[in-house]
């Protein structure tokens, strides 16, 4: 089980516009096909919303998605982040669908919120399950038909290079040779996906910090680069059964979420709603709008 950086049993924690806040402590459940998985459940009652992150997410990140959705709120750490397994690869949609599948079932979750990578993996159980949930919603989905964006690819290579090199087994084991060394440039990965007129004020710069402390904790599993070229649906008509509603959120200029995907993933889903933002780094510079309108969605009867 190879995992670039450290794996740390500590709380998750979060940040906010103003900086960094303390994270609630998390928990390791046990899923029937052996992987186990960080979840973390917020809120109380019905009905119940799981929420799955992108690629090198957490779910600290994915957390200002259901500041106001109503009931419990369910987010979990994918396979190869946080505290979760990092079983042998390759891996494939189909096994972070069946990890999805399993938090979903263990707490009950009737609505969904997938994001990037979350959403391909969303949209793999909708096909495999189209009546498994009664809303969901797809945040700057990923493709489904096994393509990826040069940018998504070069993302990836950068963090993976930052957190230190693959072939050698003591990066594995310990992040960057000692802490600190490297910061610089995991920082500059990380800050990288922040608009410029963000990274240099205090949120943004908290913000940075907080994930390259996360990042060099926990670290990010290599096994992540083998979900594709494979389709995340292998075919993408079986949406067409989807028995739900459903939300789909792009924006424009994100050369790692092109528009065009969220624009055919909503294709495919009957009657789904969508909307796309006119700037990227949505979660920055229309926070409250997203809010808000996730919100607004999933607390529909």
């Amino acid at each position: 089980m190879l995992v670039t950086g450290p794996r740390h049993p500590g709380p998750q924690p979060a940040v906010s516009r103003s900086g960094p806040l303390p994270g609630p402590s998390t928990e390791l459940i046990e899923t029937a096909h052996g992987v186990r998985l960080e979840r973390l459940v917020t809120g109380a009652g019905d009905p119940v919303t799981v929420f799955a992150h992108g690629l090198a997410g957490d779910i600290a990140g994915t957390r200002p998605l259901g500041s106001a959705v109503a009931g419990r709120r369910v987010f979990f750490q994918q396979r190869g982040h946080g505290r979760s397994d990092t079983p042998p690869g390759p891996w494939s949609f189909a096994d972070l669908a069946a990890d999805l599948a399993a938090v979903a079932d263990l707490s009950g979750a009737t609505r969904a919120v997938g994001v990037s990578m979350g959403a391909a993996a969303l949209c793999r159980l909708l096909a495999q399950q189209p009546d498994r949930f009664a809303r969901v919603v797809l945040f700057l989905p990923a493709p489904l038909d096994g393509t990826r964006p040069p940018a998504a690819r070069a993302r990836l290579e950068r963090l993976l290079a930052a957190l230190g090199d693959p072939g050698d087994a003591a990066a594995l084991r310990v992040g960057h040779q000692a802490a600190g060394v490297g910061d610089a440039a995991l920082a500059e990965a990380v800050g990288s996906e922040l608009p410029l007129v963000i990274r240099a004020t205090p949120p943004g710069r908290a913000y940075v910090r907080q994930r390259v402390e996360q990042l060099r904790r926990d670290g990010l599993a290599p096994e992540l680069g083998t979900l594709w070229p494979a389709p995340a649906v292998p075919d993408e008509r079986a949406l067409r059964a989807f028995e739900g509603r459903a939300l789909v959120l792009g924006c424009t200029g994100d050369e790692v979420h092109p528009a065009a995907v969220a624009e055919r993933v909503a294709a495919c889903l009957p009657g789904a709603e969508l909307h796309v933002y006119d700037h990227p780094a949505v979660l920055w510079t229309h926070r409250q709008d997203l809010r808000e309108r996730i919100s607004t969605f999933l607390n529909a009867h």
